[in-house]
């Protein structure tokens, strides 16, 4: 049968999503245009504000679906992958499960949030969008770092159990180790299990292999 009419706009969106990415990704904010979008995308200018409205509101749902991994509007915490780790008994492999979720978002936006990271000073909508994404992993890794404290006993304080969370499994050091330095994403994820396991468990709970 043929497309309907939300199925075409459905992949028109996606294909101007895919062509933001790109074009983001390789040249930065200020060096892409809507109009650039609209010709990597093969539709016309006025298509994308039309369907986004801005850059930025084209940047954000860019940052979004890249973030969820689809369109469907469900908010981090109440993804499966976030279930899963909440429902792990054993502290080591809920340590193993965040790490592989946090993995598999950055492999999809940690490139777009360097881009958003380095153009957001001087820009109060990109300022405004970027400390809103740092508030969500934080949420995140707090939400998470709470439950795992439930399950075992930390080293620290569950508030400085989040701290290293947060910064172990964000951005920055993935973007240092994996597109920087070369390692593969999976390498990250084994380090970044056995460093938060060794850096949050006592002995006893981390002596289930992190990784497994």
């Amino acid at each position: 049968m043929p497309p309907t009419r939300a199925e075409k706009a459905r992949a028109t969106r996606t294909r101007i999503l895919d062509a933001a990415h790109e074009l983001f990704v390789e040249n930065g904010w200020t060096r892409t245009s809507v109009e650039d979008v609209a010709r990597a995308a093969g539709v016309a200018t006025q298509t994308i504000y039309y369907t986004f409205g801005t850059k930025h509101a084209l940047f954000k749902e860019l940052l979004d679906v890249r973030v969820a991994g689809d369109h469907d509007d469900v908010a981090t915490l109440d993804r499966p992958w976030v279930r899963e780790v909440l429902a792990e008994p054993d502290p080591a492999r809920h340590l193993a499960l965040h790490a592989a979720g946090a993995r598999a978002v950055l492999d999809r936006v940690a490139p777009l949030l360097r881009v958003l990271r380095d153009a957001a000073p001087g820009l109060p909508a990109l300022t405004d969008l970027w400390a809103a994404n740092q508030e969500q992993r934080r949420t995140v890794a707090a939400t998470l770092t709470a439950a795992l404290a439930r399950k075992a006993t930390l080293r620290t304080s569950t508030e400085a159990a989040a701290d290293v969370t947060h910064t172990l499994l964000g951005p920055d050091t993935y973007g240092t180790l994996v597109l920087d330095l070369g390692w593969s994403p999976q390498a990250w994820q084994d380090w970044a299990a056995d460093a938060l396991a060794r850096q949050l468990l006592a002995s006893s709970d981390a002596s289930g292999t992190a990784g497994r």
